[in-house]
């Protein structure tokens, strides 16, 4: 089972690097790991996938609120989570080939951000089954490269930084 955790923490160098050290000294499987600043300059947002059962998830919880710099540890999860990725796909278009592309990135509500003459940079923002399914009708194209953020969640619930 993956479950996803928000980790707020105080913005200070080293502090994700703590925190992915921690849990591979421990040796959780960390499925994605995102961080970013939140709407608080001081206080970044540390979005945590880990793969395990319920006693998994309740250790990873209990290390990281071990550390000084965490102020908050959510599971977020069930119809009250926004989960998305950013992936950014490179694929071989040849010019005969570029029409068929260009209807599968509107099929799948996604952008194309850059055009050679021999690829074109697609853009996708969805759930990570949206991103496989683009990606496996791409493979038939030829995907040259391709980059994922990994997941960042939101919790639909109020939820104050700063709150217990």
């Amino acid at each position: 089972m993956k479950y996803s955790l928000a980790v707020l923490v105080i913005n200070r160098p080293g502090v994700l690097a703590r925190i992915s050290g921690l849990l591979s000294r421990r040796m959780f499987n960390i499925e994605s790991i995102a961080a970013g600043l939140t709407e608080d300059p001081d206080i970044t947002r540390i979005t945590v996938v880990v793969k395990g059962d319920e006693q998994v998830l309740d250790q990873v919880m209990k290390q990281l609120s071990k550390l000084v710099d965490v102020i908050k540890i959510l599971r977020i999860e069930g119809p009250d989570a926004i989960n998305r990725e950013l992936a950014l796909i490179k694929v071989r278009a040849n010019p005969d080939k570029r029409s068929d592309i260009v209807d599968i990135v509107e099929i799948f509500r996604a952008k194309i951000v850059d055009v050679s003459r021999e690829t074109m940079v697609i853009e996708l923002t969805g759930d990570e089954q949206k991103i496989d399914a683009l990606c496996e009708v791409l493979r038939d194209h030829g995907i040259v490269e391709m980059v994922r953020t990994g997941k960042i969640t939101l919790s639909r619930k109020s939820i104050a930084a700063k709150d217990g």
